[in-house]
């Protein structure tokens, strides 16, 4: 049987998008913990698995395989029987568009800037950089409205079946909806906020995002 372990800190969202897929599929696998905030992550071992040093890494028996989307595309595959990809090639399409605005246009205005700044910097005792957060609130809303106008809804991002593009977006918003920049960055996003109230109560999310 093929060993599965993830490598990374538990509560990165990008660790959290493959734990969602695993989960979803009911694979066994172990979660090797990676520190980023300690530098495990710059540690000989770890650079030797992945070279830039980011989580997550997944280890499949002796291969390893890093960066989110080829991790995800291959657990797609090899647990999942392509069930997390839409068949029809424009939804498929679709989907790697919206891991791409995620992965380019969402996720450094989100969580790189507002979600440090209004929960990590106060948790540890320190003053939101409000320039910097009003900085962050038009690429993150354009960000939102390109996913939006690429959303079908009911309930998922792609319809009615989950599919990886939901596993990237859930635990940035996770973090994001704690923040008041929430409100109104997607107030012109009415297909994701459906999608949001939906998707929030599956066991599964509550179960890798608590």
């Amino acid at each position: 049987m093929t060993q599965l372990t993830l490598y990374g800190t538990p509560i990165s969202t990008y660790v959290r998008t493959v734990r969602l897929l695993l989960e979803q599929a009911g694979t066994d696998y172990d979660l090797e913990s990676v520190d980023i905030f300690n530098g495990e992550n710059q540690s000989a071992e770890y650079l030797a698995k992945h070279p830039f040093g980011k989580v997550p890494t997944l280890q499949v028996d002796e291969e390893v395989i890093y960066e989110t989307s080829a991790i995800t595309g291959y657990l797609d595959s090899v647990v999942a029987n392509h069930k997390f990809s839409p068949t029809d090639p424009l939804a498929r399409a679709r989907m790697q568009q919206i891991m791409a605005i995620i992965d380019s246009y969402l996720y450094a205005p989100v969580i790189g800037t507002i979600v440090i700044q209004r929960l990590i910097v106060p948790s540890q005792g320190g003053q939101p950089d409000e320039s910097k957060i009003q900085a962050a609130i038009a690429p993150a809303k354009t960000a939102l409205e390109a996913i939006e106008a690429l959303t079908v809804g009911s309930p998922y991002l792609l319809g009615s079946e989950i599919s990886i593009a939901d596993f990237f977006l859930v635990p940035i918003f996770i973090y994001f909806s704690q923040t008041p920049e929430f409100n109104t960055i997607t107030a012109q996003s009415p297909k994701i906020q459906a999608w949001w109230q939906e998707v929030s109560q599956l066991p599964v999310v509550k179960k890798v995002c608590a």
